[in-house]
């Protein structure tokens, strides 16, 4: 009970990326376009705060703020985001090269994660290692873009999540089982 509730970050961050991988796996297109339309009703929303907090400080405040300038571009994104959901996914090769890059620095942690391991003389070094393997290769994957279809690249960034997730909790299981 105290490795769940010391590991809960780490356990609910690993079963949110699985959850998002499933996601992506069933419907990918229609899964995508609800986060973009979610965060174009919450750009919307905080854009609107904004304007109101423009109009609710006074006159010599809200000049320095450029709380309507933001007010409005918020509101414009998130009626965007919300009305051409399609057009951003249309952009989601370059949103793949950002993930493929955050994967790989992810990976490059989890290599000095093994070299910490060796370092300890922790046993099972190698399955971080491994981690940091399949982080390595799904990011080198993803970054070189051998895909046609933006279908075949969210049904792997989901199988790569999922990969992942399971890879490191098995990999905070064994360390735990190591550290006693």
């Amino acid at each position: 009970m105290k490795f769940l509730k010391n590991n809960a970050n780490v356990i609910l961050l690993c079963l949110f990326e699985a959850f998002i991988g499933i996601l992506l796996l069933v419907n990918p297109v229609g899964f995508t376009s609800a986060i973009i339309i979610a965060f174009g009703i919450a750009m919307a929303a905080a854009g609107l705060i904004c304007i109101i907090g423009y109009f609710r400080t006074s006159a010599e405040e809200a000049a320095l703020s450029g709380m309507l300038v933001k007010g409005l571009a918020m509101m414009i994104a998130g009626i965007f985001c919300m009305s051409q959901p399609k057009l951003l996914i249309a952009a989601f090769p370059l949103v793949t090269i950002l993930y493929g890059i955050v994967i790989l620095f992810a990976g490059l942690c989890k290599v000095q994660w093994t070299v910490d391991a060796l370092r300890l003389k922790i046993g099972r070094w190698f399955l971080p290692a491994l981690s940091a393997l399949v982080s390595v290769v799904c990011s080198c994957v993803i970054l070189s873009n051998p895909f046609v279809s933006t279908l075949a690249l969210w049904m792997f960034v989901g199988i790569s999540l999922i990969v992942e997730a399971v890879l490191d909790v098995v990999v905070l299981i064994f360390s735990r089982i190591n550290m006693y």
